[in-house]
């Protein structure tokens, strides 16, 4: 167990802007049956992080009021119940909250082994993103070799992971960005093609390509329409968030002639038997990726736990290419 009752944490102090985020000492948490408590080392910044601490996403009744949703370290105690892991284990895992800390529980089931060869502040950056883009790429989406997959935003923390995945599994990549310098670094990871969306139209280029057979998109808003008239015919358009709002007036009789599909979910309030299917499917699937080099963690930029208001300002900023980590131990 920890030497400590209390640790380090940054809280969201009220809803607002980076600045909300404080150091505050907590209680470390207590394990309950099925969950281990990690010592994190690195801590991921994601999307969700920024909503929450803006009052736009509430974290589930039973998880802990601090942001963070992944992050790696090692194991330092154990509920009743955990029979995969022990004491001193190092393990990447995603939590339901709580990993803006220097301690956070996780149902085991949702703590993988840190991938030979990987760094922990590299695992840090692996499980939301892995877990996201796995469960809406390929569950939900059936991402096949040889198909056209289009990725919104291909050079944040999803996009980059979305694009060497689906490259590896034998898709046709492209994506979109919002520069030439993104552009060319998402293009490296292996996308076939990248639109600046800011001087293309992705519409007009999936015409040529035929259409897309799936998108992942996470702008919507009125990019809902365009992903429409850009897919192929029996088409999949999976939705992931809403960077540019939810609402839209759709016609649906383009969805019909084209039987076109459109689905979409959010992970973090899936039950922990649905978050555990899909990370055995991660460490099935993405791990024996990273072990022969067709999947890295493409990072960013490093801050200090205490600096995650700068962390999120990197986020908002949209000036990013890849992941944002947070050292935690000093």
């Amino acid at each position: 167990m920890p030497h400590s009752s209390s640790m380090l944490a940054m809280e969201i102090s009220t809803a607002g802007g980076p600045d909300v985020l404080k150091p505050v000492s907590v209680p470390v948490p207590v394990p309950r049956h099925g969950q281990i408590i990690v010592r994190l080392a690195y801590a991921g910044v994601n999307r969700p992080d920024a909503l929450q601490r803006a009052g736009l996403y509430a974290p589930p009744a039973s998880a802990s009021p601090l942001p963070g949703l992944e992050g790696a370290g090692t194991v330092v105690a154990m509920g009743p119940g955990v029979t995969r892991w022990t004491i001193g284990d190092k393990v990447c895992a995603l939590f339901a909250g709580g990993a803006y800390a220097e301690y956070a529980a996780c149902n085991e089931a949702h703590a993988l082994p840190i991938p030979q060869g990987m760094t922990l502040r590299e695992a840090a950056c692996l499980p939301e993103t892995c877990f996201t883009v796995w469960s809406n790429m390929v569950m939900r989406g059936g991402l096949r070799a040889g198909e056209r997959f289009l990725v919104h935003g291909g050079s944040s923390g999803i996009g980059t992971t979305a694009v060497q995945i689906a490259a590896a599994l034998g898709a046709r990549v492209f994506a979109t960005a919002g520069s030439d310098e993104k552009c060319r670094a998402v293009e490296a990871l292996g996308a076939e093609r990248c639109f600046n969306y800011k001087t293309e139209d992705f519409g007009a280029e999936a015409a040529k390509l035929g259409g897309f057979d799936l998108i992942l998109d996470m702008v919507g808003g009125p990019y809902l329409p365009r992903n429409i008239r850009a897919l192929a015919e029996d088409g999949r358009l999976v939705q992931i968030a809403f960077l540019q709002g939810p609402k839209i007036e759709l016609n649906f009789s383009e969805i019909m002639m084209r039987r076109l599909t459109l689905t979409g979910s959010t992970l973090r309030p899936q039950s922990d038997q649905a978050k555990a299917r899909i990370a055995a499917q991660v460490e099935a699937h993405i791990w024996p990726m990273i072990a022969r080099g067709a999947f890295r963690v493409v990072i960013d930029s490093e801050f200090s736990l205490h600096d995650a208001p700068a962390a999120h300002w990197r986020l908002e900023s949209s000036g990013h290419i890849g992941k944002i980590v947070m050292k935690v131990e000093e």
